[in-house]
């Protein structure tokens, strides 16, 4: 979710694929907050077609849960949706109750506190941090370091396209990439570090 000025209230986010297709859900009228756009998005989930199914999920800033509840509705495994705004949690865990959909939750919590602990293993991360704030390359050296992504996992980052191509670890390899607009979409893979591979063996 990126937190860029708004023009007029959008309100709502719709799901654009999936068990759910075309549901709207509210989205709380909190400065900054707009969805990843369906344009975006729809990049996004045929990037991801043959890969979401049973997939463990982390959208590491939820926002209004744009790319988390899309993953639900296309049959992910399990979604956990961060998000430091009180407000906007408390509609998140609405919208989920109001799909039923009982495989993902929402964790009102500062995103890079909750990542410095050890993670859990995922297998689709979503990085959509709020733009100029720094926070991206906190965040990829948190799930790379902390054991959140697995090996073989999709990571996708929206950064700024003045900023160029973000610093990533060396094990994360470009998939897919695109520009719409002011912002860079980009979807990598995650190989096993040889550390990994020696600790394995």
């Amino acid at each position: 979710m990126n937190k860029k000025p708004r023009s007029g209230a959008a309100g709502q986010i719709r799901i654009i694929g999936g068990q759910w297709r075309g549901r709207k859900l509210p989205v709380p009228d909190s400065a900054g907050l707009r969805p990843t756009t369906d344009r975006v998005r729809e990049t996004l989930f045929n990037w991801l077609a043959a890969d979401i199914q049973q997939a463990k999920c982390l959208d590491c800033y939820a926002g209004s849960g744009a790319l988390g509840l899309e993953a639900l509705s296309r049959h992910a495994a399990s979604a956990t949706l961060l998000e430091l705004e009180r407000p906007v949690a408390q509609q998140l865990e609405k919208n989920l109750a109001t799909l039923g959909a009982k495989s993902g939750r929402v964790v009102n919590t500062n995103t890079l506190q909750f990542l410095a602990q050890k993670g859990e293993e995922h297998h689709l991360v979503f990085i959509d941090p709020p733009f100029r704030k720094g926070l991206l390359e906190q965040t990829v050296g948190l799930l790379e370091t902390n054991g959140w992504l697995s090996d073989g996992a999709l990571v996708y980052v929206e950064s700024e396209v003045e900023h160029g191509v973000p610093p990533v670890p060396v094990n994360w390899q470009i998939h897919r990439e695109k520009i719409a607009g002011q912002v860079a979409y980009r979807l990598y893979i995650r190989r096993s570090t040889d550390k990994e591979i020696s600790d394995a063996d």
